[in-house]
């Protein structure tokens, strides 16, 4: 089966059957998709299939032959997109299990519709969440509307993490005067 992930053409030589998401995650190392129920109800492993979210456990690799698929490691590399910007901006993750595919799906939908109503939100995004940031998901998907319409700017993106020289950096013994 051939497609393109993240840009990348990829072959991957496995059964037909073989769900989408488990190809991503055991062949390609793309992690960031993640396993939660295994039968499209969590939203947990959704990614883009040629820019519309779709929950990658419900299809086999062989449905995916010929598209475009995007997880969360190439939304933005940089997390730039108004999403994750307005996600670490309304400081909605919790313990971090739905993340991933909740900014998958609320992507989708701001890229197709930068100004949702709720209806629209609560239509689009039906992923789950088991902390319930419900109320902060949907004003940052409001808010990530807002930026990407131009009407509303995010003055800083989240940080892109530590640097491995920060992370690996010596630091200074404590001086032990009496």
């Amino acid at each position: 089966m051939r497609f393109t992930v993240n840009g990348q053409p990829v072959e991957y030589r496995m059964d037909p059957r073989t769900p989408l998401l488990w190809a991503l995650r055991d062949a390609s190392n793309l992690t960031g998709t993640k396993y939660g129920c295994g039968s499209g109800e969590c939203g947990a492993c959704t990614v883009h299939i040629d820019g519309k979210a779709v929950r990658s456990c419900t299809v086999t690799v062989a449905e995916a032959e010929g598209t475009f698929v995007t997880t969360i490691e190439a939304l933005s590399r940089d997390r730039s997109h108004p999403v994750q910007q307005a996600w670490v901006a309304e400081s909605v993750p919790q313990c971090g299990y739905c993340q991933s595919g909740m900014i998958m799906a609320a992507a989708a939908l701001v890229d197709s519709n930068p100004n949702p109503s709720d209806d629209e939100i609560d239509a689009a995004i039906t992923n789950i969440c088991r902390c319930g940031t419900y109320p902060r998901i949907r004003e940052a998907i409001r808010r990530a509307g807002r930026v990407r319409s131009g009407v509303e700017q995010i003055t800083a993106a989240p940080p892109p993490g530590i640097d491995p020289k920060d992370a690996a950096r010596e630091v200074p013994a404590l001086s032990r005067e009496n």
